[in-house]
């Protein structure tokens, strides 16, 4: 079992914990040709630049908000979708409803906003029909203000399917006996839904809670670069495209890796804040301090 390890661990320490050493150019002027051991060290020089600058701020202002209708609109709906495949008698219908919903996880982000452009963009099939009816065409595509629910649709659609494999896993482990001691209680499907299910999917529910919120600064690259022209860099520039815009494009390669480095730092702290108040709430969290209970 130690020897079918050494392939993940292998791949972990070399694009994972690795690169985490490349964050020291954040405190360098550092220029490619020279590298990390020649280049000139300017201390915290690079944040004070950054955080001087408006389009980080505007870039930090979406993250913010994308990440927290992310959080609002698609956290739920793998539950639900647990929850309605759980209810599903026939194993026939619940294979083919499983398989329906985990298929677009594994597809490109590419291919799913070409899918949402050819459905629902200028020319796209919805647009085509209100035209045929006589009626304006709707800018879903390229209209900033509704750009968030239209970011979630995509999400849901691509990851709701598999986001909610860990909640079916859930459900498997609460006891039958409950729900038919509650039954024969006159406890209807709404009543051991609220006292038996979602209690039982408590702990699962924080603990990813949790993750989710460590990792909120991180809301996407590639299904926000590909839509960045349609509705512009006010409404679709987050950290990441800022990063990549700002360090590989822009050739500010300090710059890019202190913004890296600041939404990194504010992650830990987030998942660090989120674990404490589960603890506070009594749940078991994602760590434990030694000796806690």
């Amino acid at each position: 079992m130690v020897l079918l390890m050494v392939p993940g661990v292998v791949f972990l320490l070399l694009f994972f914990y690795l690169p985490v050493l490349g964050n020291v150019v954040a405190f360098q002027d550092f220029q490619p040709y020279l590298g990390i051991m020649h280049s000139e060290w300017n201390g915290l020089q690079n944040f004070v630049n950054l955080y001087a600058n408006p389009d980080f701020w505007d870039a930090l202002r979406n993250t913010l908000i994308l990440a927290g209708v992310q959080l609002l609109l698609f956290f739920p709906v793998p539950i639900a979708l647990a929850l309605i495949v759980d209810s599903l008698v026939s194993n026939r219908i619940r294979r083919w409803f499983q398989t329906i919903a985990y298929l677009p996880h594994f597809l490109s982000w590419v291919l799913v906003v070409t899918l949402f452009q050819q459905s629902l963009g200028g020319a796209g099939f919805v647009n085509n029909l209100l035209r045929q009816a006589g009626l304006d065409p709707i800018p879903f595509m390229t209209n900033p203000d509704t750009f968030p629910l239209l970011v979630v649709a995509q999400l849901v659609w691509k990851d709701a399917g598999w986001a909610m494999i860990i909640f079916l896993a859930a459900l498997t482990t609460v006891d039958v006996s409950l729900y038919e001691a509650a039954a024969a209680d006159g406890a209807g499907r709404w009543r051991r839904l609220w006292h038996i299910t979602l209690p039982s999917l408590r702990t699962v529910i924080v603990l990813l809670l949790i993750l989710r919120i460590g990792d909120i600064l991180s809301v996407g690259f590639e299904q926000f670069i590909l839509q960045r022209d349609s509705v512009g860099p006010g409404a679709a520039e987050v950290l990441d495209t800022f990063t990549y815009y700002a360090g590989v494009v822009g050739g500010d390669w300090s710059s890019g890796a202190a913004a890296g480095l600041a939404k990194g730092v504010v992650g830990a702290l987030l998942l660090w804040g989120a674990n404490s108040l589960a603890h506070r709430l009594g749940e078991p969290g994602i760590f434990q301090r030694r000796g806690s209970s």
